[in-house]
């Protein structure tokens, strides 16, 4: 068939994920040249016109990626049910509507990214991409070579071996142990729970990088834009840049 599945394009479009496109289509919400979608198996071309709740669909936009310093506390989603503030509260008003790729859990601080195309953060959090993200970690306990040979070979937790760390010690400081950690898969969790089946216990943890993008000298709550040029650079491969 010609022309591109409808989520697709919905989510190139900057208006959500391809998954959320589907729950919009799924729930009606969605319409091509005015007649109303029941399923995402739908293709269509610059020809037709798209309407979500009535309102036609946002030119796309070029694609634009910025890191975030996300802070301790702060929760990476667009609500939180227990009132907690999220990246979207921390964000400048002068940003269009983003979406973050992948996630940072709660305690967790360090970078973030974020971009305007739905299509690019599905696409750079498949585990197929193969980006490494690495991480700084403050841990309680006794780092051994034992330890860190359970961690490069992945350890075991619930029965299920997680994937394997690269790992090295950077200091230890009497009963705490700094660490610099690399993973390539985005399990939830995954570098704190690898350390808890090792004996360690983490008290701190800042993402240094994501693939080619670093933190940086960002401070917490800190945003800056990848320029377009960094950008094609880096992502050309995986997705096509406009």
């Amino acid at each position: 068939m010609s022309g591109e599945r409808i989520a697709k394009v919905i989510a190139r479009a900057g208006v959500t994920s391809r998954r959320g496109a589907e729950r919009l289509i799924l729930a009606g919400r969605v319409a091509v040249n005015g007649r109303p979608l029941d399923s995402p198996a739908v293709n269509v071309t610059e020809m037709d016109t798209v309407t979500i709740d009535g309102n036609d669909l946002p030119k796309r936009e070029k694609t634009r990626l910025w890191r975030l310093h996300k802070p301790v506390g702060i929760v990476t989603s667009t609500t939180d049910d227990r009132g907690r503030r999220t990246v979207i509260d921390i964000l400048p008003d002068t940003l269009p509507r983003t979406v973050t790729i992948g996630r940072l859990d709660v305690n967790s601080e360090g970078l973030l990214l974020l971009t305007n195309d739905g299509d690019l953060k599905r696409k750079l959090e498949l585990p197929l991409t193969g980006w490494l993200r690495k991480y700084r970690v403050r841990a309680r306990g006794r780092v051994t070579e034992g330890v860190l040979e359970a961690l490069q070979n992945g350890p075991v937790v619930d029965d299920c071996r997680l994937g394997p760390l690269s790992v090295s010690l950077d200091r230890q400081l009497g009963s705490n142990a700094w660490l610099t950690v690399g993973l390539r898969s985005g399990k939830n969790r995954e570098v704190r729970r690898a350390m808890e089946a090792v004996g360690l216990n983490v008290n701190r943890l800042i993402r240094i990088s994501f693939g080619p993008f670093n933190l940086g000298d960002l401070r917490p709550g800190e945003v800056a834009e990848v320029s377009p040029g960094i950008l094609r650079n880096q992502v050309s491969g995986i997705r096509d840049i406009r």
